[in-house]
């Protein structure tokens, strides 16, 4: 005689029999909205420029950044992140073209400002990095040091420039101490309360960084450990985080995302702003590289890499398969 009560009385399975029941259930959804498109404008290109060790991704031309702009509001995405790739000629100890009105990111800011108006936000990096001949995101010392302070006055001036070309959201991604503060002040005085400030609040040393360095034609000598956070550390970015608060970020980012979730639902736990992640080149490559292999289901691994990153905490993610997972999200809505 069989003994039903040896059998679970508690049985999960039935919220996953199907699609349909899995779509119901489900405690965390993408949506387009939530995705944040970051994007590269070369300087002098005539054509876009593949990016090898991001395969798929390019270094754009003017006409093809506009392009990409409408298709991002198309999509539905939220933003655009704009990194600008000057001549190499045109880079100095200063990263002066970071705060020359007619340097490429200034132009780039403008064009698609003209392109898509308010119906996408235009975000700007706030970095010295692809505009110096060292490649630091500061200015450096006579012992060759990144000096914090006379880095924030440059900041304060491309904040300024950044603002004026019409970015809607700036965001220092550079970590000087009291570079909010320093930005928020600069953006004041000349009468830009409305642009916010995404604070890239906990960037950390990664060596996932290193397709981006192609991305940017980085200049990098050595290593910006003095600057970017240690791996190894959490209550430093809880630190960190409030000091940004405290000087006025508007938005707080924790980068790189995958690597990083236990940071980042921390920080998501700990404040009432918006939080947003960046799922940054190494991330992307790795999953681009093995699918292209044949090791994994490329757009089964990009969904469950996005959805780890938002159930984490994440309310927006930066990522360069925005627009492509967006049109996707759309179609299958």
């Amino acid at each position: 005689m069989t003994t039903y009560g040896s059998f679970p009385g508690a049985r999960p399975r039935r919220l996953r029999t199907t699609p349909a029941m899995r779509r119901m259930v489900a405690e965390t959804r993408l949506h387009p909205a939530d995705l944040i498109l970051p994007a590269f404008v070369r300087e002098g290109a005539g054509e876009p420029v593949p990016i090898a060790a991001m395969p798929g991704v390019v270094q754009h031309t003017r006409d093809s950044l506009k392009k990409a702009a409408a298709e991002a509001v198309a999509a539905g995405i939220s933003g655009i992140m704009l990194f600008g790739v000057p001549e190499e000629s045109g880079k100095d100890a200063l990263g002066t073209p970071g705060t020359d009105p007619d340097g490429i990111l200034q132009v780039a800011l403008r064009d698609v400002r003209a392109e898509v108006g308010d119906d996408l936000l235009v975000m700007s990096d706030l970095c010295l990095d692809e505009f110096t001949d060292h490649g630091h995101c500061g200015v450096l010392d006579d012992q060759g040091r990144v000096d914090n302070d006379a880095t924030l006055e440059r900041y304060a001036e491309m904040a300024q420039v950044q603002a004026d070309a019409g970015a809607h959201v700036v965001g220092p991604s550079g970590m000087m101490d009291g570079q909010i503060g320093v930005i928020r002040d600069a953006l004041d005085q000349i009468g830009r309360e409305d642009v916010a400030i995404l604070a890239y609040t906990a960037k950390y040393a990664s060596a996932f960084y290193g397709p981006f360095r192609e991305a940017v034609a980085s200049s990098l000598q050595g290593d910006r450990k003095t600057y970017q956070q240690d791996p190894a550390n959490v209550r430093e970015s809880m630190r960190e985080l409030a000091l940004d608060l405290e000087e006025g970020a508007d938005m707080v980012m924790v980068k790189p995302a995958g690597p990083y979730l236990d940071i980042l639902a921390k920080v998501a736990d700990a404040v009432d702003v918006p939080v947003a992640a960046y799922q940054i080149s190494g991330e992307y490559s790795m999953i681009e590289a093995a699918a292209e292999k044949g090791w994994i289901d490329r757009d089964r691994a990009i969904l469950e890499a996005l959805t780890g990153i938002k159930r984490a905490g994440a309310r927006n993610i930066l990522t360069y398969w925005a627009t492509e997972v967006a049109q996707k999200l759309g179609a299958a809505q």
